[in-house]
């Protein structure tokens, strides 16, 4: 089976550097599938799950947002951060969680109520695939 190069990289280096036969991303215009031989294009991301797929097997990374770029069979990743559903420390993302949580509930004038918003959908991103 035909697959894409695919490349996941954050300020801080490269996560996951492999071949797939698919990879679905979440754009902040909406769900993109993308298979081999796919034209190019580049979409701003949203903070969500990349599904990489071969065969029966499906690797899930959390993203919080960045870029996604295919050319000539290649798809890069630009992601402000990302992890590997190996890598994800479960009880520092509940903690995250419930954080914003409370942030969000507060009442107090001086809190950023879109930067919890932000805070608590990474959270509950990273969750999800834990």
């Amino acid at each position: 089976m035909k697959t894409l190069h695919v490349e996941i990289v954050t300020p801080d280096g490269p996560i996951l550097t492999e071949d797939y036969e698919m990879v679905s991303v979440t754009a902040t215009s909406g769900e993109l599938g993308i298979l081999p031989n796919h034209i190019p294009l580049v979409a701003p991301l949203a903070i969500s799950v990349v599904r990489l797929k071969n065969g029966n097997d499906t690797k899930h990374v959390a993203v919080t947002g960045g870029f996604v770029e295919m050319s000539h069979n290649e798809l890069t990743i630009l992601a402000t951060a990302a992890e590997t559903e190996e890598d994800i420390d479960v009880r520092r993302a509940q903690r995250a969680k419930e954080r914003a949580e409370k942030r969000l509930q507060s009442q107090q004038d001086t809190v950023d109520f879109h930067r919890a918003e932000l805070a608590l959908k990474r959270a509950l991103n990273r969750l999800d695939i834990s």
